[in-house]
């Protein structure tokens, strides 16, 4: 199993958000960061942002070698 991670650094923000979030199934970082878009950046939970969220994450290399 490969982990997977999300950075905020990566999606454009005015408050320039350093946030970066790992886990193990695809399924909780999604929800983790669905919480983290919303409440500290003001979105809405949307299907949109969920995928636009997924489409975000990549697998940890470091875990997987």
């Amino acid at each position: 199993m490969t982990r997977k991670f999300i950075d905020c650094r990566e999606y454009p923000s005015e408050m320039n958000c350093t946030v970066f979030m790992s886990a193990d199934r695809e399924d909780e970082l999604l929800e983790a960061a669905v919480q983290h878009a919303v409440a500290v950046h003001g979105h809405t939970d949307t299907p949109e942002l969920r995928n636009t969220l997924r489409a975000m994450f990549k697998d940890d290399v470091k875990q997987a070698a």
